[in-house]
């Protein structure tokens, strides 16, 4: 249990460096002040139940996952999915940190107008069209790929995901540990 403990500060430092957070915006996003939550990292303070649910949920990630409790013979993935600010919904289709990790993404009827907030990341993508019709914008390429079509490129370059006015799309994602960090954003 003691080590089970000790080993939490350094994992919360490393999803945290990982997805490049800093102490501050953490603190906003959870409602930990940023002394706390600088102790739980460095392993000075041991975290509570009311400090790891927020922390837990800021990630993305299980409460077992983050104390690192021993598996149980139970094979079935929490399918709880996490809702974004803009109408669109991620399920996570995998459970344990690291490797490589499945999602769904269902995104709402979107603009055929719409701009793309182009990204990039270190890594491969990989997005395979379960309904509607998936708008994806890559370098100067702005491609609509449907039901049964998927698509790989390299992350460096600057791409976007989004949905047509159609209607929603539902795409399952492959990510791998490069294409878990942060994006960076190519465009003003």
């Amino acid at each position: 249990m003691d080590d089970a403990m000790d080993a939490v500060g350094p994992r919360l430092k490393h999803l945290r460096l990982r997805r490049d957070i800093t102490l501050t915006r953490l603190a906003d996003e959870t409602g930990i002040s940023i002394s706390t939550l600088s102790r739980l990292e460095a392993g000075l303070r041991r975290p509570t139940l009311e400090q790891l649910l927020p922390l837990a949920r800021f990630y993305g990630v299980t409460l077992d996952s983050l104390v690192d409790a021993p598996r149980t013979a139970d094979p079935r993935v929490d399918l709880r999915p996490l809702s974004c600010s803009d109408g669109s919904v991620i399920i996570p289709l995998t459970r344990r940190p690291g490797g490589i990790q499945a999602y769904k993404f269902v995104l709402p009827p979107g603009r055929d107008d719409a701009v793309a907030d182009l990204r990039s990341h270190e890594g491969f993508d990989w997005a395979y069209v379960l309904n509607g019709t998936l708008r994806l914008v890559l370098g100067d390429q702005d491609l609509l790929l449907k039901a049964g079509e998927a698509a790989e490129f390299d992350t460096r370059t600057p791409h976007w995901f989004g949905a047509t006015s159609r209607g929603p799309v539902e795409y399952l994602s492959l990510v791998g540990r490069q294409g878990e960090r942060a994006h960076v954003r190519t465009t003003a």
